[in-house]
């Protein structure tokens, strides 16, 4: 296949004639940036457990902490500690870049060598600057000993025969053992109320299920600690479907009952194992007959699976109501909408699309696969806030070509898989940072503006993808199964254009984008026609989870900002909680000033949402809606999204909408209606706390479920409880007559000072008292109203540590330069003193939790990688010499904690709300800890924080690892 299609584009003398847009010529993109070494070290921070450390990996100095690190445990290849360890981002990148360079000259994809040297360094200056990503299978597999296995999403076929049912079993494992996921429809096999030909009753799919459960609950996926992901698949007129419906959430029902018997029945429990079902998503798939019969309240019938004769009928409302109750009790059956699908379908005469990929994004024939990419929006915003669409349209054709040209190296699980994908070659390019690029421009994700923005977006994608596609037909052939399809697909490309054209843009910005993507689908009609096409399909919105990261990306796939506030670890070590960075911007943006951004961020940064932020207009709300919290956004929001861009992908969307814990049932129906009417392909649902095997953060976890078990069962018992009241009230500590003292003069911004702090007798901070400008000024008369209040807050329990979060990182002036070598760089008087207070009385341990070291701690680890004394340390941190040799590393340090890169490259303040006291691990975590409710995700198999969701999946903000397939 290689050297036929290589030898006739040679023998044509064609070529891809690519022009430099990104990368410089004469210069190679790694030369145009700084890199920087780092290290590693990975722990469980429950069991305290290093589980991986690699010291001095290279990256490029704006590279995140969480970016670098996830890339170097997940990305790396080669034992660790060996010389065949990867141990740069260079090597990881050429490693990837230079076979798809390699392939794309081998098959005839480029003109000449100067148009190969080009896509290498255009390709190279795009992956390392951040503007896409790969999927995780490329970063495992390319330019290894491995198979080249690139592809995240398989969908599988099984017939009703033992042959194919175990064969299914067989490929599954394989799939799963590879590290990726896979979907089948199970709708061949014959219900259990259909006769065997011996005579005897069939065991119906719900019961094989039960065999491929266990065999995926055992594999563990890509020998990780996740285990497998998969979608089953059922169609609606199958005579098993009420049974298939409702397995999982007679398994909740299960999972309740042991729970209350005492068994641990928390996701990777002692005792969840012995729950079945619990390893797949599981959709219906329903037809617009079954729709509109749930409208029109009629009857349904339910189909043989040899015949197709009616063998029983049922109340389409009846069973619809069915599938949403067993949505509202578990999360599952979603809904997948057969005619919407295979109405988009661009190979009909091969066959019909029967199932999807395990996150639902991914649909297209039996036994097929699709390698995705994914692009970082963020980055196309300009310094002017504008979306640069043109250089967006640019590096989507370099990053088709690219995905093509894998298909040519690329190896696969299963023979069947790789013909069908080699014939097909269906691509899956996407985006990530929708929210957050939303939110930056001032655009409410539910709005008409975001909607508008969203769509023309990703029909630019398109229509860029598939002008590709043509002109690469025109160069190394469509794709083989294009004649027989060619008319349909024809057909789906002016479905795509006539959705084009019904788009309403509303502003310039999604005008400016609109008119160049109406351009592209005109040039896909035109060159289509002449040419055929390369990929029977071009686009999905994939969940980006573990890509978003490597990104380093503040929203995954489409999905709306999680929340305002989050974690940043940095690069000395510890992490701060910052707000993120798109809420300033978008800010100024509607032209807020610097004092009002300021003091909305402030608020923010306590509070976690906009609700009454001081100055901020109530219109703007809507601006920062996120995911979850007090302004959280509608289940039509999340819908409406998704429907916008709908019409302007090849496949669909991975997607769940979100739903309180207090959402009815008739809610779910209403959101599984809707998505029909306004043309999705697939649905899921999960209402907040419907499943108990998940860990809770808090103790309110059972509380809450057991209310929710009670509403459900319409209990008419009332339950009384009588609360005794405790009233707590502190007892101040008054220090003695006589205490020990320190008095420290300081310089900030060249502001000079004096601190004097007295101490208990067991070495307890207890009281403060500031020195600040003239006796009897308005600055030394506050300044000593403060030191009275935190000195009284001392004596009455208040933990210094508390004092300490809450001050430092405050910004204002006089700020810059100390005469301090602890402290070399200080961003206000506050941020100064309780520094200073921190390495004065506060041990090692707590001090690490806040990210604050001493001159010598900071430099033992340039020298080392660790701030550990080196010998037991017995009092506080000033016990600990701080020669002022240090200082100059020292204030490299802290210059690295304070300041960021933005997505052009500037160097741009951060806006720290505090620093983490080790409570929160993650920005799941840290929302919890701000609104006192508890995020519905599981705890990370790897590092044991808690994931947040993305997509239909989870992902885990500490390692990167992901519960779905990509």
């Amino acid at each position: 296949m290689t050297e036929t299609v290589s030898t006739r584009a040679k023998a044509r003398g064609k070529g891809l004639k690519l022009e430099r847009v990104f990368s410089t010529e004469g210069t190679h993109p790694y030369d145009a940036i700084t890199w920087e070494r780092r290290d590693v070290v990975q722990q469980n921070w429950k069991t305290g457990e290093t589980v991986f450390e690699q010291r001095g990996v290279e990256f490029p100095d704006f590279w995140s902490v969480n970016a670098s690190t996830i890339v170097t445990t997940k990305y790396f290849r080669g034992a660790v500690g060996t010389d065949a360890r990867e141990w740069s981002l260079k090597q990881l990148i050429d490693r990837v870049v230079k076979t798809y360079t390699k392939a794309g000259i081998d098959n005839g994809y480029f003109a000449g060598d100067a148009d190969a040297e080009i896509f290498e360094h255009e390709l190279t200056w795009l992956l390392v600057n951040q503007y896409f990503s790969f999927n995780s299978p490329v970063w495992f597999n390319v330019g290894t000993p491995s198979p080249q296995q690139v592809s995240a999403c398989f969908i599988l076929s099984v017939d009703d025969s033992m042959d194919s049912i175990l064969n299914w079993y067989k490929e599954e494992g394989f799939i799963f053992k590879g590290g990726s996921g896979a979907g089948l429809n199970l709708s061949r096999i014959r219900s259990s109320k259909e006769l065997l030909s011996s005579g005897g009753t069939a065991s119906g799919p719900v019961s094989f299920m039960r065999g491929a459960d266990a065999s995926a609950g055992t594999i563990k996926s890509g020998g990780a600690t996740r285990r497998a992901a998969k979608m089953v698949v059922l169609d609606v007129d199958h005579p098993d479907i009420e049974e298939f419906v409702m397995t999982k959430a007679r398994e909740e029902d299960k999972i309740r009952a042991l729970r209350d018997a005492g068994f641990d029945m928390d996701l990777g429990g002692a005792d969840i194992t012995s729950v079945q079902y619990q390893n797949a998503n599981n959709s219906v798939r329903v037809t617009d007959e079954f729709m509109r019969a749930v409208e029109d309240g009629t009857e349904f019938g339910l189909r043989a699976r040899g015949t197709g004769e009616v063998i029983e009928t049922v109340d389409a409302r009846d069973l619809f109501r069915k599938i949403s109750q067993a949505a509202w009790e578990c999360a599952d059956p979603g809904l997948q909408y057969d005619d919407t699908i295979n109405d988009w379908h661009t190979n009909p005469e091969t066959g019909r699309i029967t199932a999807s990929n395990p996150c639902s994004e991914y649909m297209s024939l039996d036994n097929s696969s699709c390698n995705l990419a994914s692009l970082n929006l963020l980055k196309f915003l300009k310094d002017d806030d504008t979306f640069d669409a043109a250089l967006f349209a640019k590096a989507v054709e370099f990053i088709i070509t690219a995905m093509d040209i894998s298909i040519c190296f690329a190896d696969f699980p299963t023979e069947a898989i790789g013909k069908t994908t080699v014939d097909y070659r269906q691509l899956g390019i996407g985006y990530a940072n929708l929210g957050a690029l939303l939110m930056a421009m001032g655009l409410g994700y539910d709005s008409e503006g975001g909607r508008s923005m969203a769509a023309a977006i990703t029909s630019l994608m398109t229509g860029t993808s598939y002008k590709r596609s043509a002109e690469l037909a025109g160069i190394v052939g469509p794709y083989a199964g294009y004649a027989r399809n060619a008319e349909a697909h024809k057909r789906v490309m002016r479905k795509h254009q006539a959705a084009n054209d019904v788009v309403r843009v509303l502003h310039t910005e999604d005008g400016r984008v609109h008119k160049l993507a109406t351009k592209a689908w005109a040039d896909v009609i035109k060159t289509g026609e002449k040419n055929g096409f390369r990929n029977a399909q071009a686009s999905v919105l994939a969940p980006t989870g573990t890509i978003g990261f490597m990104m380093d990306c503040d929203t995954t796939g489409i999905e709306p900002d999680f929340s305002l506030v989050k974690f940043k670890k940095l690069v000395g070590g510890g992490s701060m909680q910052i707000v993120n960075q798109t809420i300033p911007r978008a800010l100024k943006k509607m032209g807020y000033q610097e004092e009002q951004v300021e003091a909305i961020v402030a608020y923010i940064a306590e509070h976690g949402h906009v609700v009454d932020a001081p100055g901020l207009k109530a219109e703007h709300y809507e601006i920062f809606d996120t995911a979850m919290g007090a302004r959280s956004l509608k289940p039509m929001g999340h819908v409406r999204m998704m429907a916008a861009c709908q019409p302007f992908l090849s496949g669909a969307i991975s997607k769940t909408v979100n739903l309180p814990e207090t959402a009815t049932v008739e809610e779910i129906e209403d959101v599984y209606l809707q998505s029909w009417k306004l043309g999705l392909k697939a649905t899921a649902i999960y209402r907040d706390n419907c499943k108990v095997g998940q860990p809770l953060s808090d103790g309110g976890g059972k509380a809450k479920k057991d209310a929710a078990d009670k509403a459900a069962s319409d209990a008419a018992e009332v339950e009384t409880k009588v609360v005794e009241k405790v009233v707590y009230a502190p007892v101040r500590k008054r220090l003695p007559k006589s205490r020990v003292s320190r008095t420290t003069s300081f310089t900030v911004g060249g502001a000079e000072g004096y601190m004097t702090s007295g101490a208990h007798d067991d070495g307890q901070l207890g009281e403060v008292f500031l020195k600040l400008g003239k006796q009897g000024s308005t600055l030394a008369g506050v300044m000593d109203a403060f030191s009275i209040a935190v000195s009284i807050g001392l004596q009455y329990g208040v933990p210094l540590e508390t004092y300490v979060s809450k001050f430092t990182n405050l910004r204002f002036e006089p700020a810059g330069l100390t005469d301090d070598p602890d402290v070399r760089m200080s961003q206000s008087i506050m941020d100064y003193i309780f520094r200073r207070l921190a390495l004065d009385y506060l041990s090692f341990e707590e001090r690490s939790m806040l990210g604050i070291y001493s001159a010598e701690e900071r430099q033992r680890h340039l020298e080392t990688g660790s701030y550990e004394p080196l010998v037991e340390e017995t009092g506080s941190a000033a016990e600990l010499t701080t020669p002022a040799s240090s200082s100059a590393a020292a204030e490299v340090v802290e210059a690295e904690e304070i300041e960021t890169k933005d997505t052009h490259g500037s160097e741009a303040r951060e806006v720290p709300a505090q620093v983490t006291t080790g409570e929160a691990k993650t920005t799941a975590e840290l929302f919890e800890k701000l609104t006192g409710t508890a995020v519905d995700s599981p705890l990370c198999m790897t590092c044991g924080t808690k994931m947040r969701p993305a997509g239909s999946c989870y992902v885990c903000e500490g390692c990167g690892s992901t519960s779905g397939c990509s």
